[in-house]
């Protein structure tokens, strides 16, 4: 299947231009990850920017005391707006992009940017929409984090994985948990125990399932 039909497919946003489909097959290449593979190193400057696929790609911001803690995700149908940001300005990089699921990517160069930006306005419009809800997404973790107290913060962040990922079960350990949300095991653990004992969720070895709600 060539990347024009994958990114039809994929990107309904870019699929109304053409031009735009098969100057991006041009230039690209298609390549696979694996799971927990660092694709976008933080502090690095960015050679190519990711159309997601398939898969299941994070992105991490490390704060004051060296913890990464997670700013979004990035579902198949999207990029990484911090990697084009600092593709056109020519910058490093802020944040860290880790692959969460097996993933099949569609690599751009970054010297192909001004070229799409200046002939394709489908490009640009998927760009600014792009822009708006990783802001969102943003924002929304800075509540989380900031606004919200730890037991709600993690029962959202639990639902979030869940929702992201289609699944009643997150499969990952409390220290996991602990350092995406910037907390410790510890803390996280005894608030898990908690979310148990009202019965929102199940607890097992590397393995919380969502109780539904009544």
């Amino acid at each position: 299947m060539s990347v024009s039909t994958i990114l039809k497919n994929v990107f309904p946003q870019l699929a109304s231009s053409k031009g735009l489909l098969q100057e991006i097959e041009n230039i690209s290449l298609i390549k696979e990850f694996d799971k927990d593979t660092i694709i976008l190193k933080e502090n690095s400057y960015v050679r190519v920017i990711p159309l997601l696929i398939s898969g299941l790609l994070k992105i991490y911001k490390e704060d004051e005391s060296g913890n990464e803690v997670l700013l979004y995700y990035i579902e198949p149908g999207e990029s990484c707006i911090m990697s084009i940001m600092a593709g056109e300005k020519n910058e490093k990089v802020t944040v860290k992009g880790i692959i969460e699921e097996d993933a099949q990517l569609v690599l751009i160069p970054i010297d192909k940017l001004t070229q799409l930006r200046r002939s394709f306005p489908q490009w640009n419009l998927f760009i600014y929409e792009l822009f708006n809800e990783k802001f969102e997404e943003v924002i929304d973790m800075i509540k989380i984090l900031t606004f919200s107290n730890k037991e709600k913060r993690l029962e959202e962040y639990l639902l979030k994985e869940a929702s992201i990922k289609n699944t009643t079960e997150i499969l990952q350990s409390h220290q996991e948990i602990a350092k995406e949300l910037g907390s410790s095991r510890e803390v996280i653990s005894r608030l898990l125990k908690k979310l148990e004992n009202d019965g929102k969720i199940e607890l097992s070895q590397r393995r919380i399932k969502i109780r539904p709600k009544n």
